[in-house]
């Protein structure tokens, strides 16, 4: 799954925009009082104004070879958030690497190395390192409801978990990051997962389509 377009909300953006374009030199596509896009690799984040949003969790995967290069290109910018001392976390079950960090609105945002994907480079890591919008989190009391909404309109697929407590719908290009937020909490923060309103478009197997989380439920877009 290859995330074309993530839009979340922020009561914020000015202060959004100055932190994704000037903290992490992210480049503006477009921008007036009500939203701006940030271009992030293959994927644009559109950040749109409400005054009633609430924080959410969305991945960016950077080269798998580029973890510590990151790591210490983020401090420099931001607190790392830490797993009691750990600042880069090991996800060994997915051959993976990952830091976090709070942009302006308080959202999570990580950055993951994906060994998998094979797609090391001899570049030194900067904003350009930022290759694509690879996770969104879908908090929801009904984590199979929301997979068959998914796999009845597109063909998605389980990439890990079940439909219990965790599950993880896509690719290592793009998942669905579902988790029943009674039974979790975001890592590493353990902080509260909210079922915050989002829109997203991607192509999956060559077909482009264009979802809605809103009300806590999600549904195709036309």
């Amino acid at each position: 799954m290859q995330i074309k377009e993530l839009k979340i909300y922020s009561p914020n953006i000015k202060a959004q925009a100055d932190f994704y374009s000037k903290l992490l030199s992210l480049t503006i596509i477009k921008e007036n009082s009500n939203f701006v896009s940030l271009q992030i690799g293959k994927s644009i984040l559109k950040i749109e104004y409400s005054a009633e949003s609430t924080p959410y969790h969305f991945a960016i995967n950077i080269p798998a070879n580029k973890d510590i290069e990151a790591l210490e290109w983020l401090k420099e910018r931001v607190a790392i958030l830490k797993d009691e001392t750990n600042e880069i976390q090991d996800f060994d079950f997915w051959n993976a690497k990952a830091i976090y960090f709070y942009d302006e609105d308080q959202n999570i945002v990580e950055l993951i190395a994906r060994n998998n994907l094979q797609n090391n480079t001899v570049n030194k890591f900067d904003s350009d390192s930022f290759l694509e919008i690879s996770e969104i989190g879908l908090p929801t009391l009904d984590i199979e409801k929301e997979f068959k909404t998914l796999n009845k309109l597109t063909g998605i697929e389980v990439y890990d978990g079940g439909f219990e407590r965790f599950c993880a719908i896509g690719d290592e290009n793009g998942l669905f990051i579902c988790i029943n937020k009674e039974k979790k909490d975001w890592f590493p923060t353990n902080e509260k997962a909210y079922s915050s309103d989002f829109e997203i478009q991607f192509i999956e197997k060559g077909s482009e389509y264009h979802f809605q989380f809103k009300n806590s439920e999600l549904m195709s877009i036309a």
